[in-house]
């Protein structure tokens, strides 16, 4: 105990040191970014690449970062959730469905056969490919406007496609964990844990949070840690169940929108979300790999452009045979037009189980950071958001 003790004494300062560094200079690459008129998460990625251990070095060692930016990814999740009605969000898994299973499968096929292009044995290329098939919740979620985030229909059918994605992405994660060591017969009982952990949640939300929330009404101070105690057990028992934190944060928001207090609850941790998606953001941006990026740059750029492409175009196309109209599905296929985070994930995953090498998980790497950038680029001066020059802040 005493070593421990110690220990923890030993590593204190470093932690308060690369916590400092890290917001600093986020804080002031942010301020940069502003008055340059550009998009503020492009700032935070360019902290990680400066800060981190490709960069200056004056952060080595970002897993405890990383670690607590996660935070920030399952309190967005969570906040999404939150103002999603379960009724409303069955139907809307309902019309989104097959638009994201079909959709994933053409992004498949198309970035596996791009990987064979440049060479890339088979086993990389369905990697490649698998990366390819998501979009980036937090950065849709992220550039979503406030003040219609949920209330009106694109969030909302955003949402519901990502989540749909994010529930494949998991089911990928755990491919790749146990590859060719029965993982499939594990995988076949996502849906009944999902199903478990969805009417627990729902009935623990009912009849024990609701009444500790209504108690505690006027304490504001006891609603929030009550909110995010609740949004942290829920994505842990995820988690256990062999889910995704992700996943649990979702479902733990969606349980509370049916409370009267939800929207301003929401409302309320919002500020507590940006800042741990600051250190999200800097460990995406730390994870590059400066020696190995000129030697898959060109694939990777080559990857990100037929991402910038493709997914806008079929997501387009299958949101207008769903019924969409061409001004909505044209918006939705270009917020939905990047690769996401959890393509970083599943190559972090696929080198570390040693299905790919280092050159292909830099090549998803820096493609997916290339499509995180343009996108938001794309967003932020095409569409309504909340940050930068949009049409929204023109209003």
């Amino acid at each position: 105990m005493k070593h421990a003790g110690a220990q923890a004494l030993m590593d204190s300062p470093h932690v308060f040191f690369d916590m400092a560094a890290v917001i600093s200079a986020a804080a002031l690459l942010s301020w940069l970014s502003l008055m340059f008129r550009q998009p503020v998460i492009l700032g935070y990625i360019l902290c990680g690449v400066l800060v981190g251990p490709w960069g200056f070095s004056v952060v080595q060692d970002v897993q405890f970062v990383d670690e607590v930016g996660r935070v920030g990814v399952t309190l967005l999740l969570f906040l999404a959730g939150l103002v999603l009605h379960p009724q409303k969000l069955t139907q809307l898994f309902r019309e989104t469905v097959l638009v994201t299973l079909i959709n994933c499968v053409i992004l498949f096929v198309f970035g596996a056969g791009m990987a064979r292009i440049f060479d890339f044995n088979v086993q990389e290329s369905v990697i490649t490919g698998l990366a390819c098939m998501f979009s980036s919740t937090i950065l849709v979620v992220k550039l979503l406007p406030t003040t219609a985030l949920h209330q009106q229909r694109m969030g909302a059918v955003c949402i519901a496609i990502l989540i749909g994605q994010d529930l494949l992405a998991v089911t990928s994660l755990l491919f790749i964990a146990g590859w060719g060591n029965g993982v499939v017969s594990f995988a076949l009982w996502l849906p009944v844990k999902a199903a478990a952990l969805v009417a627990v949640a729902l009935l623990v939300e009912k009849h024990a949070l609701r009444r500790m929330l209504r108690a505690s009404d006027h304490f504001h101070e006891t609603l929030y840690l009550l909110t995010i105690g609740w949004c942290l057990a829920v994505a842990m028992a995820a988690e256990w169940l062999g889910l995704s934190q992700e996943v649990g944060a979702f479902v733990a928001g969606v349980a509370m929108a049916r409370s009267p207090v939800s929207r301003f609850l929401s409302e309320g941790l919002k500020p507590l979300r940006d800042f741990f998606l600051v250190l999200f953001f800097f460990a995406l941006g730390a994870r590059l790999n400066l020696q190995v990026f000129p030697s898959v740059l060109l694939p990777a750029a080559a990857l990100a452009t037929f991402m910038m492409v493709a997914k806008p175009a079929v997501t387009y196309a299958l949101l207008l045979r769903a019924g969409e109209t061409d001004a909505f599905a044209r918006e939705a296929g270009v917020r939905l037009g990047q690769a996401s985070e959890f393509s970083l994930i599943l190559a972090l995953a696929a080198e570390d189980h040693g299905l790919i090498g280092v050159r292909t998980a830099q090549m998803i790497q820096v493609a997916a950071f290339l499509t995180l950038i343009a996108s938001s680029y794309w967003m932020v001066l095409r569409l309504p958001t909340p940050l930068g020059r949009g049409r929204l802040q023109r209003v």
